[in-house]
């Protein structure tokens, strides 16, 4: 059931600025997704987790600064009640495992489409797993 009283809150992890602002405006059209911050790198993400405190961390791995596998690391250390998924375009099985390893819920790509994310979403603030099919594969 979709609650939209206390809508999820999410935090939106990319360097890509242009795809940060296509992220943003597929939350706006679901009532139960709310936009709390967005970073440009891990180091960013943890800050805004400081102080914000978001159920959902769509979380980019390649990225400046620090990148997404750290960030998840340091995120769900200190924060397990947060969860992460991953949500990159980058599919070798060895980061796949990594970033599972270190706490994220889980791991989709990009091209995933806007009501299956949010799926995703509500599964992992639910506590439950998504997998893109690919990964599904690897990992068997």
């Amino acid at each position: 059931m979709i609650n939209t009283q206390n809508p999820i809150r999410v935090v939106l992890v990319d360097d890509h600025a242009m795809l940060r602002k296509a992220l943003a405006v597929f939350l706006l059209s679901y009532s139960d997704l709310k936009l709390v911050g967005e970073a440009s790198n891990g180091n960013e993400a943890l800050a805004i987790c400081a102080e914000k405190r978001p159920d959902v961390v769509l979380m980019d791995l390649i990225m400046p600064i620090m990148d997404g596998v750290t960030a998840t690391k340091l995120i769900r250390q200190s924060y397990p009640e947060i969860q992460v998924i991953v949500l990159t375009s980058f599919g070798e099985e060895t980061l796949i495992k990594e970033v599972l390893e270190v706490g994220a819920i889980s791991y989709l790509f990009k091209k995933i489409l806007a009501d299956d994310l949010a799926k995703a979403i509500r599964a992992a603030e639910a506590g439950s797993s998504t997998f893109s099919p690919e990964v599904i594969e690897l990992l068997v």
